[in-house]
């Protein structure tokens, strides 16, 4: 691929909106549920984005040989996936997503079904997906297709900066609420249990969104976050009175 930064950019949101329409039916049959997938607020995941960028990138040149193609997209995504589940958890203090209770799986971050099924992947974005993008959006102009990108990118931009304080909120409320779980904290004078409290008390914008999309954080922050729930239930009904 030798194409200009816009059309790049294009081609990434396509296929980031293609992932969240995936991670949609996916979790929607499993939960059995409607869910509105994904870290950011917008419709797309951006980790099949840059995947599927790396896949263009490293294995258009091996377009001839769909086995290359299939093994390693699966390694490539793998490897990304497992590398974004680290770098998310060391970032947020949370664990997003879990295989734990998958067959032959690493760290619980990827397992064998995945990989698979991001070999297969790899194979619809090379010989089906890029194709049809292509005849989408190689028509265009470039200034057509710059402008278009400035403006998602400006969408997509605001979408990551308000996510990332809502997930860095709950990440810092979520520490906290562990230190009211300590039984050290209890021994500390009243006043500063009093300020942590009114820390929590204070994060208004609770993510519903995250935690029904991610199934996980309620799962392995439940204390945390029924502490978060007592603590504001607290707080409102002392503001009624």
């Amino acid at each position: 691929m030798n194409y200009s930064w816009s059309y790049v950019f294009l081609v990434f949101l396509i296929f980031s909106f293609c992932g969240y329409i995936c991670e949609i039916i996916f979790s929607s049959l499993y939960q059995k549920k409607l869910v509105n997938r994904g870290f950011l607020c917008g419709p797309y995941c951006p980790i099949y984005g840059v995947g599927s960028l790396f896949i263009l990138f490293s294995l258009l040149r091996f377009e001839e040989d769909p086995v290359i193609v299939f093994v390693l997209g699966a390694i490539i995504t793998s490897c990304l996936e497992y590398f974004t589940s680290f770098l998310l958890e060391k970032i947020f203090h949370n664990k997003w997503w879990d295989y734990s209770d998958m067959k032959l799986n690493i760290n619980g971050r990827v397992c064998l079904q995945n990989t698979l099924l991001f070999g297969l992947g790899s194979l619809a974005i090379i010989y089906l997906a890029y194709p049809i993008i292509c005849n989408l959006l190689l028509p265009l102009t470039a200034k057509t297709q710059l402008i278009l990108a400035l403006i998602f990118c400006f969408i997509f931009m605001i979408d990551c900066i308000y996510s990332f304080i809502i997930a860095y909120n709950l990440r810092n409320r979520l520490i906290i609420c562990e230190e009211l779980k300590n039984e050290k904290l209890a021994k500390i004078p009243g006043m500063l249990e009093k300020i942590i409290k009114t820390k929590v008390a204070e994060f208004k914008t609770y993510p519903k969104r995250l935690l029904e999309a991610f199934p996980n954080l309620k799962k392995y922050n439940a204390k945390e976050l029924d502490i978060m729930k007592k603590i504001r239930d607290k707080t409102k009904r002392k503001k009624k009175k």
